[in-house]
Order: structure tokens, then sequence, then C-alpha cells
């Protein structure tokens, strides 16, 4: 006896998803390419229809059509190692990820750290297997972001450009009030009675390391207290930077009473630092961090720090990148940061 294969049921199309949804077929295309004039109810509708008729897309299909991949690239300019110790890499591809499923895009993970890597990622994303590029980490004087905007790609960097010239009116970027954030912090340590207040710096090629540091010296000088190099080292961001950092101001100032330290993972560094010197936080030397990043719940003390709102940054960098593949011109986001008070100052 021959047994007969049950008809294969046919899969659920674009015109299943726009009838169950009642929308148009134009409604679920413009939804499912980046949910542009879109309203909130009909994306609503649209993603409960695909949920339920089970549509998925063909993206091959949809690439011979539109000339696009469907992908975007997570391109982080560090060294591997970086990515694993720093948690805010972490934080922020996960916002990343999560902001761009909700549009069903992929997202791709491209580290490079050394000319060779940036250069082979540059190859694969100029020859269109990604529509365009969240760029982390970049560093002034990094050719990245000069050369994707010159091979047309569009790009959002997370962190405001430092240095660039041309570059910077045609690149999009997301980032945190860095400077106000520092201006914050420093003035909630003068107002603990903190007079010999140092900092550990990030470095001067960042967005970070410069407004950091710039506000920083601001709140010294509008507190009329003496301006003081003795107090002031830099890090690369790394927590063995920042317990190096540590050493050297205490060398140099063994007097300080607290330290701004221009991210979580490098006041971990001076943390340990100052243990070993024999010093009590917060009773002898206040510390203070910035991010607000799982490493500032891990510190011992936990850490007071500024917070850089990650879920917004991740979110407004998928928004602005959709945008550009939508045809908008480039644009510029910064979000305010928070003091966050816990027991290190």
């Amino acid at each position: 006896m021959t047994m007969q294969n049950p008809a294969r049921r046919r899969p659920p199309t674009i015109h299943d998803v726009a009838r169950v949804a009642g929308v148009s077929r134009g409604t679920v295309s413009r939804f499912l390419n980046g949910g542009h004039h879109v309203s909130p109810a009909a994306a609503e509708s649209v993603k409960a229809a695909i949920r339920r008729t089970g549509y998925v897309v063909n993206r091959h299909a949809r690439s011979l059509i539109t000339g696009r991949s469907g992908s975007v690239a997570f391109l982080l300019t560090e060294p591997q190692e970086r990515f694993f110790e720093d948690p805010n890499f972490n934080v922020l591809l996960r916002g990343c990820t999560r902001a761009l499923a909700a549009h069903d895009i992929p997202l791709l993970l491209m580290i490079a750290g050394t000319r060779a890597e940036q250069q082979r990622n540059l190859r694969f994303i100029a020859a269109g297997h990604v529509d365009g590029v969240l760029l982390v980490s970049s560093h002034t004087g990094d050719p990245v972001a000069q050369q994707l905007t010159d091979a047309g790609i569009p790009v959002v960097a997370c962190g405001k450009p430092v240095g660039r010239d041309g570059t910077s009116a045609r690149l999009s970027y997301v980032a945190a009030d860095d400077r106000s954030g520092a201006r914050d912090m420093v003035r909630y340590l003068i107002a603990s009675g903190r007079r010999r207040i140092a900092t550990v710096a990030g470095p001067p090629d960042t967005p970070g390391g410069v407004d950091r540091l710039g506000g920083y010296r601001e709140i010294l000088a509008e507190a009329g207290l003496p301006p003081d190099e003795d107090l002031i080292a830099a890090g690369d961001y790394s927590r063995d930077s920042g317990a190096r950092a540590a050493t050297e101001l205490l060398t140099r100032r063994p007097d300080l009473d607290a330290v701004f330290v221009a991210s979580d993972l490098m006041a971990q560094g001076v943390l340990a630092a100052l243990e070993a010197a024999g010093r009590r936080v917060p009773e002898d030397v206040a510390v203070a961090g910035f991010d607000d990043s799982p490493a500032a719940l891990a510190a011992r003390p936990e850490l007071t720090t500024i917070r850089q709102p990650w879920d917004r940054i991740s979110t407004e960098m998928v928004r602005v990148l959709l945008a550009q593949l939508a045809g908008e011109p480039p644009s510029a986001v910064v979000l305010p940061t928070e003091l966050i008070r816990r027991a290190s100052a």
C-alpha cells in the first residue's frame, strides 16, 4: 500500500500578513524595510500578523529585488581582548541587536583591532554584504569612518567624532553628554567636601578622554581650585591602566582626597591601588567612575558613577542608521547622563 504525502502547506506571504493585519501590502513592505511612514498602531498589527501567520522574510529574494543585504554590521575598531574585557561593548551590542530585531534585521559583529583587520572588513562591507554600519570606539586618526563615508556607506558612530574635518559633517553619531556628566560628578565631589580631587582621564584621542577631562577642569576652575597637573593621569579604559594611574597619582600627590575616573573599569583598578596603599574608600579617598556599567556594581565598594543611557544610545544608533538607509541626511544625537550615588563617594 502506497502512502500519499500530504499536500505541502504553502508558506505564508506578505499578502497573507497584510490580510491578517488589516493593512495594505505597501504598509507591510514599509514595515519590513525599516518601519518608516508606518503608524505605531499599524506596526503592532503587522507584528501580530507576522507572529500569527509564521511569515519569514526571504532575504535572498528581497536582496535581488532591492539590492540590499537586509543586515547591518556592528564594527568595533578595538583589539578583540577589549571586547571581552570592557562590559560597555557587550551592553551596547545587546541593545543594538534588540533594536534591530524589532525590524527583523540581523546584526553582524565585526572586530577590527589592526589595520589589516580593518581593511579586510572594509572590503567585505564595500562589497555590499551589509547595508550599513554601527561604528564603535573609533579613535582620532582612525581611517575607518572616513573610508566608510567616502565609499557612500551609511554609518552611525557611537560617540562624538573628535578632530575630524570633512568627515564630521557627513558622519551621523549618537553620544552621551560626556562633558556635562563630568561636570556633575566633580561638582558633587566638591559639594561633599573634597578639595584635592585627582582624575584618571581616558585616552586623549577619544571623545570621552577629551570631554570628561574638559568637564573636570571647568568645574575646578569655577570652584576656584587652582589647576594642578600632578592630579591628572591618563589610562586606556582598562582596569590595569587605572591601577597604574592611581599609583602614579599617589606618588605625586599622596594627600589627594578624591579621584574622578573616566570609566568604571579603570575605577576598579584605582580601588585596587588604593587598597594596596592602605587608603580607605570613601573615608580617606572618594572614588567616582563613569558609565554605570556592570563594573560599577561589581566594584567594592560599589561605585558612585555617571550613568550613560546605554539602552537609549543603542536604540538611537539603530534609528538614525535606518533613517539614513531610508534616504535621510546624517544627524547627531547627544543624550543626557545621570549621577548615580553609591558607596564609593
